[in-house]
């Protein structure tokens, strides 16, 4: 039982951590143009 009172927390606090990383690329414009990348390794200028 003492574990569980450690752990919780930390498990919370990291997944705040990702939360916050996660939403600071969505802001940063990290996962704007996924598809197009691709298609222009393909063209031929």
């Amino acid at each position: 039982m003492n574990s569980l009172v450690f752990l919780i927390p930390v498990a919370v606090g990291l997944a705040g951590v990702f939360l916050w990383l996660f939403l600071r690329a969505v802001k940063g414009g990290q996962f704007d143009d996924l598809d197009d990348p691709p298609r222009r390794i393909l063209k031929d200028d």
